[in-house]
């Protein structure tokens, strides 16, 4: 959530990064009112209680009359007072639930717009020209099914849509990437993490998953626990009710955990393969850091990203993500996206977001640096969602006799292995 200091000194900016955002704007005017009834209340309540407080001094010392009429006062003061306490609850709770629904304010540099208005800031490797090389590029499912690596078929029966079975040398693969991106974490400093699936309601919300991205999130209704989309809610919440001494920080971690997302809303888009899924699994970067770090680090999760992709020896892009694409956490973001080549387009592959101090304060995560303790700053950056990298991996690095070739880097985790070879039949 952001500052309530911030919302009341400039809420101007506040109305303007909603309406960037494409979301509510009059949110803005009815949690300002909110705020002002939740101050107000409380006076009043203050007042009241220093009233009793003071009259029930005079009450002992009154005799006769006197104290008939202040025992009369202490009983309406009594009254008011529970009236005025239950006034102040109520408008914190209306602040508070007002407050949650209220998107992180957007960094000025991110460009507005929808989903197709971001900005291109870089572009890295070659796209390759299959038609030059004599042959048509085959898709990650016919790549796959060649190499014995993708059951999709076999995934339905057993689970429905959108779920599939990794076999032989594509379960390998999947490990080799996941060992890949985590011995390249660690040896940028990044703590290895393997995370619960499953988390409170206090954890999600407080990373901002039950605001706008509530309908993609599987809830399990008996046990009141909700399916992760990505570590990065167990690992924000890894540190909730917490006070972290700042010469801590930055504390990264690189968290490794089964994602399990509804795609709702994209019902009859990417449904051949893998690359849209329910359940997939994923390598995590998530940064605490002091706030005035925050812009820093999020190039630092960048070129991380960008290091892992260009170590897979794949084409992609940079994108500057506009602000009605941003998830309601997030003050700026920046994708990946690799050249997919039968899409004949880049597609995301990994992103990374600054989310300030909007999830910290949420969780209550604080940093004391000698004398003052206030909100620190949360990042996250995907390294490695694996189906979506597969993905990439056997369209570009694929040959005419439908084998494929191993990107350096994944060999000595693939026993010293160069070329993926087609199954027998």
């Amino acid at each position: 959530m952001i500052d309530l200091r911030l919302l009341r000194e400039d809420p101007d900016r506040v109305r303007a990064s909603q309406r960037a955002r494409g979301e509510d704007v009059a949110l803005v005017d009815a949690l300002l009112s909110a705020d002002e009834r939740r101050r107000s209340s409380g006076v009043r309540f203050d007042e009241l209680r220093a009233e009793q407080k003071a009259l029930g001094k005079l009450v002992p010392k009154a005799t006769g009359d006197e104290k008939a009429e202040l025992l009369k006062k202490a009983e309406q003061l009594k009254a008011d007072v529970k009236a005025a306490d239950a006034d102040r609850d109520a408008a914190a709770a209306e602040t508070q639930e007002l407050l949650l629904k209220l998107g992180n304010l957007i960094h000025p540099d991110v460009p507005v717009g929808g989903e197709e208005d971001f900005v291109t800031l870089e572009t890295h490797g070659t796209v390759r020209d299959f038609a030059a090389e004599g042959f048509e590029p085959k898709d990650h499912l016919e790549l796959g099914q060649l190499l014995g690596a993708i059951d999709v078929e076999r995934g339905a029966k057993v689970s429905g849509s959108r779920f599939y079975f990794l076999t032989g040398v594509g379960a390998l693969l999947e490990l080799a990437l996941v060992n890949a991106a985590i011995a390249q974490a660690t040896a940028a400093g990044f703590t290895p993490m393997l995370t619960p699936a499953l988390v409170r309601p206090q954890s999600m919300a407080g990373t901002g998953f039950l605001g706008q991205a509530a309908q993609d999130v599987y809830h399990l209704d008996k046990d009141d626990l909700y399916l992760v989309g990505t570590s990065e809610v167990p690992l924000a919440a890894y540190h909730m009710d917490e006070i972290i001494d700042a010469d801590r920080l930055p504390l990264r971690y690189a968290g490794f955990s089964p994602c399990f997302r509804r795609e709702a809303g994209s019902h009859g888009k990417d449904t051949r393969g893998i690359f849209r899924v329910h359940q997939f699994d994923k390598v995590e970067m998530f940064s605490y850091v002091a706030p005035e770090e925050s812009q820093a680090e999020h190039q630092r999760l960048l070129e991380w990203e960008k290091q892992w992709l260009t170590s897979l020896e794949l084409p992609f892009r940079v994108i500057d993500v506009a602000s009605g694409d941003l998830g309601s956490s997030a003050a700026r973001k920046y994708d990946c996206e690799a050249w997919i080549p039968t899409q004949g387009k880049y597609r995301e592959l990994t992103s990374t977001s600054d989310c300030t101090e909007f999830q910290s304060r949420r969780l209550q995560i604080r940093v004391r640096d000698g004398k003052t303790v206030r909100p620190l700053a949360t990042l996250n950056g995907t390294l490695c969602a694996v189906p979506r990298t597969i993905v990439a991996i056997l369209e570009n690095h694929q040959q005419a006799d439908g084998s494929v070739r191993v990107p350096e880097v994944l060999r000595p985790y693939l026993g010293g292995r160069e070329i993926l070879e087609p199954a027998a039949q």
